[in-house]
């Protein structure tokens, strides 16, 4: 990964920056419909890390002050905060979401999960049983399926996390987290931070995240596995 100042390329071999979405909006199209600069920077924020784009997307959703519910929310989920809801989505029961969250649509929404802080998911999403989401940034057509934590996370398109996947985003001194670049650690700048998953990445259940550590797209891990540092791909 170089240390230039461009869109993160451990996100997305594809995917230009201007097409990568906050709060289910491309980030070119900020400037129009919210008034936060688009490509460049996000309410006066450079993207130029992957967990910048984590950054943007809680400015924005927390700047979200009324709710858009155009999908189906079972009288058995509970919402206390601001919430945006897609066409087609469905929120199950037993689901607690708690602060403002965006949700696209023809997405699945439980039974029994947590959706907590600033989050976005993106369209055609399963965020299912027992699985908590705290502060993240999801993409389309990801699943996070079952008896799972990601926490302050950004997850790319077309990702999905096996049963019991966990990122841990909490250093035990409390200090800020660092993050490999360019074979150089940079403080992130965040004492809580996740992981940076790319598109297509597969991971086996139980597998365990380190803080900060960046899963490039199409990677994928065994069951078990304990990711300690950077998951590059081999191609």
């Amino acid at each position: 990964m170089s240390d230039e100042p461009t869109y993160p390329c451990s996100l997305s071999l594809t995917r230009g920056i201007e097409d990568f979405p906050i709060g289910n909006i491309p980030l070119s199209q900020h400037h129009r419909e919210t008034g936060i600069p688009a490509c460049s920077s996000v309410a006066s924020l450079p993207i130029r890390y992957p967990w910048d784009l984590l950054r943007a997307n809680e400015l924005y959703v927390s700047s979200l002050t009324e709710n858009v519910i155009q999908g189906e929310v079972h009288p058995l989920a509970v919402i206390e905060g601001i919430v945006h809801i897609g066409p087609g989505t469905r929120i199950l029961p037993g689901v607690f979401i708690e602060g403002n969250v965006v949700i696209g649509a023809n997405c699945k929404i439980g039974p029994n999960c947590y959706i907590r802080g600033n989050t976005s998911i993106g369209d055609n999403c399963h965020i299912g049983q027992s699985v908590e989401i705290k502060n993240c940034l999801i993409l389309s057509h990801t699943n996070v399926g079952h008896l799972s934590y990601i926490g302050d996370s950004v997850l790319g398109e077309k990702v999905n996390l096996g049963a019991g996947t966990t990122t841990s985003n909490l250093r035990h001194d409390g200090k800020n987290h660092r993050s490999m670049v360019g074979g150089v650690l940079v403080d992130t700048g965040r004492r809580k931070f996740g992981a940076i998953i790319g598109d297509g990445v597969h991971t086996g259940i139980n597998t365990s995240i380190y803080p900060g550590r960046k899963l490039w797209p199409h990677t994928t891990t065994r069951p078990g596995e304990i990711v300690q540092h950077d998951l590059q791909s081999q191609d």
